[in-house]
């Protein structure tokens, strides 16, 4: 029997209404869908674990190919079996099999909920351009709203970036006090104790040297602004990324020339975001090379899909951007938010974890 759980499920769902859509809607920065753009859906491609099988659309009819085995079903059946998948994945928790689902799956060919775990995309597309005339083969990565928020940057300790304190030496007794704040907002209350007591704090470097080349590959002084909105974000009632940037474009602390009103904050983030999205990790070595996916296939709350894709850069961008926040992941098992000591001097390490709206 099949089980998965609601992001599972929606990548069935994904293949099912976007069969029965046949056409593919780019979304903009709001997660609404752009009026004036719209894909015909040409084929599917899915990596199953016996092989890889294509989905073509052909007027009424989706003809399903691969191993030489050929099958015709209507599209009326997609588009079915999408609505009544659909209600089953709102109205289910957990983990959860869909007996009636998994029988037309079968009988489909399609025989497991995630493609295969050797391919970085969930689902490629192929699609028509009415633009360019072009016929792009498009690989996107499902992203289900029907569960829970999934995150873009995991927390580790590889995301720690280490802050020196500054104009003012705490107390050993002090220090005690704060490191043992265990309110709510712990982290929040200790970095605003630390600074009542005069410290300031001053970046030094991130934990993990490779996570810091990671990000001077992209831009050269992208530890030091992203340094600069964690900060923010442990220090103010702010957490979505759009505001932190905004926050930092106000106070430009790189002194950047502004004079002609230039967004280099927000087109720093914009390119790390997007970096993320594609395959950047902090553990391992960015090449600046994108995988396979491009892309991200939004599953909506009320079961409308949506697509962005780096074939479509500034929308992907600015969904990204808009659609993002910091969050506090766990201090103690990441081993941040306390002062501690090395050489005489104090330090303060802050977490890096971004998750979607």
């Amino acid at each position: 029997m099949i089980s998965g759980n609601k992001g599972e499920w929606s990548e069935i769902y994904a293949l099912f209404k976007l069969l029965g859509d046949k056409e593919l809607h780019p979304g903009n920065s709001e997660i609404k869908k752009l009026e004036n753009l719209v894909y015909p859906i040409l084929r599917i491609l899915r990596t199953e674990v016996n092989g890889n099988f294509e989905y073509s659309i052909e007027d009424e009819i989706v003809v399903i190919s691969g191993n030489e085995e050929v099958f015709r079903i209507p599209i009326s059946e997609f588009q079915e079996k999408a609505k009544y998948l659909l209600i089953e994945i709102k109205s289910n928790s957990g983990t959860f099999s869909i007996p009636d689902i998994e029988e037309f799956m079968k009988s489909i060919n399609c025989l497991s909920l995630k493609a295969s775990s050797s391919a970085k995309t969930d689902i490629t597309i192929v699609v028509y351009d009415q633009r360019t005339r072009l016929q792009p083969s498009l690989g996107f990565s499902i992203k289900s709203q029907l569960g829970n928020p999934s995150t873009l940057l995991n927390a580790g300790e590889t995301t720690n970036f280490i802050f020196k304190i500054v104009d003012t030496n705490i107390s050993q007794k002090e220090v005690e006090e704060i490191n043992t704040i265990s309110s709510k907002s712990k982290i929040k209350d200790r970095i605003l104790e630390i600074k009542n007591k005069g410290g300031k704090f001053e970046f030094v470097k991130t934990q993990r040297t490779i996570f810091s080349n990671n990000l001077i590959l992209i831009d050269s002084l992208l530890p030091q602004i992203l340094s600069n909105i964690i900060l923010n974000f442990y220090s103010s009632p702010h957490s979505n990324i759009e505001e932190l940037v905004n926050l930092i474009e106000e106070e430009n602390p790189l002194k950047f020339d502004t004079t002609d009103k230039h967004l280099f904050y927000s087109y720093k983030i914009k390119r790390f975001l997007t970096d993320i999205a594609l395959g950047m990790m902090p553990s391992k070595v960015w090449t600046g090379e994108y995988d396979a996916t491009g892309g991200y296939l939004i599953v909506k709350a009320d079961g409308e899909i949506l697509c962005y894709h780096i074939y479509n850069k500034n929308e992907f961008e600015n969904y990204l951007l808009s659609n993002t926040k910091l969050e506090t992941a766990s201090s103690s098992r990441h081993g941040f938010g306390e002062i501690y000591e090395e050489n005489g001097q104090q330090y303060f390490k802050l977490n890096l974890q971004i998750r979607f709206k």
